[in-house]
């Protein structure tokens, strides 16, 4: 469990900067330059991010249950799951009014994931992660939003061809991860 905490301390606490130094951030890209910064940022997440998954792995072989989750709360995660993907393929796919109305619809899909992830699992180690990661991205969109207030930035509205596109791509991107992926990659398969 040490390593899982150390790896959600490091991996999001790279990913905090925005949210708690962004005037420090700005100050060392200008002095160091945006590759250097990128080329850090990548690997100190890449450590965090190695950090978890040996940390959840090992955490999963000596589970600890706090709860156990009742039926219905896998098909509700499905639900759940299904609009955090429309809303990553809405942070990527240009153009769409997903992403015009919402302006950061990662860290909101990022929340709606954890979210229903701690309503279907019910051992430490993944309510641990999942809230982690959950309050990170509620933490994240309001720095977010706050910067596009200051900065009165406004996206364009979105077009209804990208908006489609953007819908489609969520849902074949579940579908994949739901019935195939996740079992490959997690080794819990969703359903089945």
């Amino acid at each position: 469990m040490t390593d899982l905490i150390l790896g959600l301390l490091v991996f999001l606490g790279a990913h905090s900067v925005r949210i708690v130094a962004e005037p420090w951030r700005r100050a060392t890209i200008a002095r160091i330059g945006a590759a250097r910064w990128k080329l850090a940022y990548a690997a100190v997440s890449l450590v965090g991010f190695a950090l978890i998954v040996w940390g959840y792995g090992s955490a999963r072989a000596a589970p600890v249950l706090l709860w156990s989750a009742p039926i219905w709360a896998r098909h509700v995660a499905a639900l759940l799951t299904l609009a955090a993907f429309v809303l990553l393929a809405a942070a990527y796919v240009p153009g769409n009014a997903i992403r015009s109305r919402l302006h950061h619809p990662m860290l909101l899909g990022v929340q709606i994931w954890a979210l229903a992830h701690l309503i279907a699992n019910g051992r430490l180690a993944a309510e641990l992660l999942f809230a982690s990661f959950g309050l990170w991205a509620w933490f994240g969109y309001r720095a977010a939003r706050r910067r596009d207030a200051v900065e009165a930035r406004v996206g364009p509205s979105g077009r209804t061809g990208a908006t489609m596109a953007t819908v489609l791509v969520g849902v074949v991107a579940w579908a994949v991860f739901a019935f195939w992926a996740h079992g490959l990659l997690i080794g819990v398969r969703p359903f089945g």
